[in-house]
């Protein structure tokens, strides 16, 4: 009896360790997480070319050397982009620390971009380089190559001016109507900032916009002719709170106004917009940071949560490998986005809600554009390999999380793709040895198509393929292949 009490452990164990990772999105047709295959947070977005670039800490590095986030072995940023807000395209990760070999970290980036007199989009990151201080890099495309402007922190504990503000973090950038750049930063004290017309200068003193209990998580934004203050408010008993008859709940989201950000006094508190993860049903409570945007007509709120690494089982508490007070695990984050309404007249922000379901896609993917590989609703069973470009990824068979077992099948999922009157083949870049399955409608339909690679080297393979009207596409990849990119050839075409 005793013998087989200790197998039956062994076996629950071996189950906990050896969980294949399994997309909470690909049978349930939810949009949350944006990416299913990498652990990031602490989103920030830009919009470029009719498409939206979000970018966020790459916790996926800390994930694959340490049982526990504590962010000190972070020096990437994660980057992917959209123009639906269901199909995200991974383009991998800025390497801050190759390219600013003096940071500690790269957490938490806030990006803005404007065009300047050379004619080109420049796209100005910044990043808390740790708790130091706050860094910056700069491009011209917005998945890079990217380069360091600076051999040092922009700000940092060491700089004039910040007074109580000790932990110059967590930057929030924003350029006004005027052209006119302005950071915001800070953990516990914060601190607002004009930036110079390089942008990567300060142009002003700091000003106290006096938030009460701030904590960390800073972000601007120009609504309505108005500057836009988000912050995260702090852990600790509210009873305090003066700003407002609704007492915060704590670590939510809340926001200030302001319509001269210089002028310390007129920074004026409006309301929490959206509360911690674990105030919501199926989430578990984590440190919040938000961005909010608005993208072809809607307002978005990114918030990042631990939805994917719960939903995966990875770290349950108790027994000899779970997590424990004296042995905590986990915090691995995962960047999501919901809907949210902002009234841009009267400039008001309403609570928004987090859900698993996430946003609904705006506009159908059209197949007889070029689509990458690693553009997805959702994934199981693949890695992403650098590609020969900065920014794009190749898809291949594998573990998107190490510590996990392979699952049964590599599914790239694409949802609402428009094919209009019908498609006559299909070409995809393959290399290796190997097929590429196509199904639509749901991924245990018969299969449409099947592309095969059989060279070493990369090749366009065109393959028959007739599909019409709107439909969920589903990609199966088997054997060695690669696979960088596709597009279909529509009927009646030459």
């Amino acid at each position: 009896m005793k013998t087989k009490k200790v197998l039956f452990l062994f076996f629950c164990l071996w189950s906990v360790v050896c969980t294949a990772q399994v997309s909470p999105k690909l049978r349930t047709g939810y949009a949350n997480p944006i990416l299913d295959g990498v652990f990031t947070a602490d989103p920030t977005a830009v919009e470029y070319q009719g498409r939206l670039y979000v970018y966020g800490t790459n916790d996926t590095e800390q994930y694959e050397q340490t049982e526990k986030n504590s962010y000190e072995k972070i020096k990437t940023i994660a980057m992917m982009s959209t123009g639906d807000m269901v199909n995200w395209t991974y383009h991998g990760t800025i390497p801050v620390g190759e390219i600013a070999p003096w940071i500690i970290n790269s957490w938490a980036p806030s990006v803005v971009s404007r065009v300047e007199e050379d004619g080109k989009t420049h796209f100005y990151l910044y990043f808390s380089n740790s708790g130091f201080g706050t860094g910056v890099i700069t491009a011209t495309s917005p998945v890079g190559p990217w380069t360091s402007p600076l051999n040092k922190s922009l700000v940092d504990a060491n700089t004039e001016g910040l007074g109580d503000c000790r932990v110059p973090f967590d930057p929030g950038a924003v350029i006004d109507t005027n052209g006119v750049g302005w950071l915001a930063l800070g953990g516990s004290k914060s601190r607002i900032v004009r930036l110079g017309k390089d942008m990567v200068s300060l142009d002003s003193e700091f000003v106290n916009p006096r938030p009460q209990h701030h904590f960390e998580a800073n972000e601007l934004n120009y609504i309505g002719g108005k500057y836009v203050y988000t912050y995260n408010i702090d852990w600790e008993d509210h009873s305090d709170w003066k700003l407002s008859e609704e007492i915060p709940s704590k670590c939510c989201m809340a926001y200030m106004t302001s319509n001269t950000p210089l002028d310390s006094m007129s920074w004026h508190y409006e309301n929490a917009y959206l509360d911690n993860p674990g105030d919501f049903e199926g989430f578990t409570y984590t440190n919040n940071h938000t961005h909010l945007h608005q993208f072809q007509g809607k307002w978005y709120v990114f918030y990042h949560s631990e939805m994917l690494q719960d939903d995966m089982g990875m770290y349950l508490t108790g027994g000899p490998e779970g997590a424990t007070e004296e042995n905590p695990k986990g915090g691995f984050r995962s960047i999501m986005v919901d809907e949210i309404h902002v009234d841009e007249q009267n400039v008001h922000i309403y609570p928004a809600k987090m859900t698993k379901e996430g946003v609904r896609q705006i506009s159908g993917l059209n197949p007889y554009q070029l689509q990458q590989a690693e553009t997805a609703a959702a994934t199981e069973g693949i890695k992403f390999i650098d590609g020969d470009e900065v920014g794009n990824m190749v898809a291949a068979s594998g573990r998107a999380f190490v510590k996990h077992e392979m699952p049964n099948q590599s599914v790239i999922y694409v949802r609402g793709v428009d094919f209009r009157e019908g498609s006559k083949a299909v070409l995809a870049h393959l290399k290796g040895k190997g097929t590429v399955e196509i199904r639509v409608g749901y991924l245990d339909s018969p299969t449409t198509a099947v592309i095969t690679s059989k060279g070493n080297d990369w090749q366009c393979i065109k393959k028959s393929c007739r599909i019409d009207g709107f439909h969920d596409l589903f990609f199966i990849l088997k054997g060695e292949v690669q696979f960088d990119d596709w597009q279909f050839i529509e009927r009646g075409s030459k």
